[in-house]
């Protein structure tokens, strides 16, 4: 199975336009345009019968005491841990393509009221969920897509992997209100086959591309 974007080159930068949030020259970083990518896929083996999608961040830090603190960088070497920012399951086995705007455009404040999604999806929360867990401004349930967001003073460009999974099942066992890793251990036996496409982000001046 083979899955691809045309929103931006695979193993290169993410344009803003699919970030939750984007630099800004005078506080650091600003709310973006937060749209979802366009994803297609080809190959899909015989006996699929639902397909998961799930975009995750490799690179986020283990540890929050210098994230986005004036005067200094998250180290390197800090280790580092998975960030959900979309999870979807129970799209239709054939689906071939997801438009890029489908499932998000624009930032909304305490998330989006989306546990529906397009083509008789579900879709769990991201990590957004926890990460404004005690901003009264911004807190909720963050279903669905929200895009890259990295810490401005990160010290490592962040990697943002989009993968796809052909389903033995027309359903994923989860009810109610899911995360990424819960939707990933429900898949668990069942994936016929998986895609993956990568896309780096940074909010870093230093390390953002001229």
């Amino acid at each position: 199975m083979k899955l691809i974007t045309t929103s931006f080159e695979p193993d290169g930068p993410i344009p803003a336009r699919y970030a939750f949030a984007k630099p800004d020259p005078d506080q650091h970083a600003t709310l973006s345009d937060n749209i979802n990518p366009a994803l297609e896929w080809s190959g899909v083996p015989e006996g699929t019968k639902s397909f998961a999608l799930i975009c995750h961040d490799r690179d986020v830090p283990s540890v929050g005491d210098d994230v986005n603190e004036e005067d200094r960088e998250v180290p390197p070497d800090l280790p580092r841990v998975d960030f959900f920012h979309w999870v979807v399951v129970d799209l239709a086995p054939d689906l071939r393509s997801i438009d890029e705007g489908e499932f998000a455009s624009g930032v909304v404040a305490g998330g989006q009221d989306a546990a529906q999604g397009p083509h008789g999806s579900r879709q769990g929360i991201n990590d957004f969920t926890g990460w404004f867990s005690g901003d009264s401004d911004m807190q909720g349930k963050y279903y669905g897509y929200d895009g890259p967001a990295p810490p401005w003073n990160d010290s490592v460009i962040h990697h943002y992997v989009f993968t796809l999974y052909a389903l033995d099942i027309e359903t994923v066992p989860l009810e109610g209100e899911f995360t990424g890793q819960e939707a990933r251990d429900a898949i668990e036996g069942h994936v016929l086959a998986e895609a993956s496409v990568t896309g780096t982000y940074t909010q870093n001046p230093r390390l953002t591309p001229r």
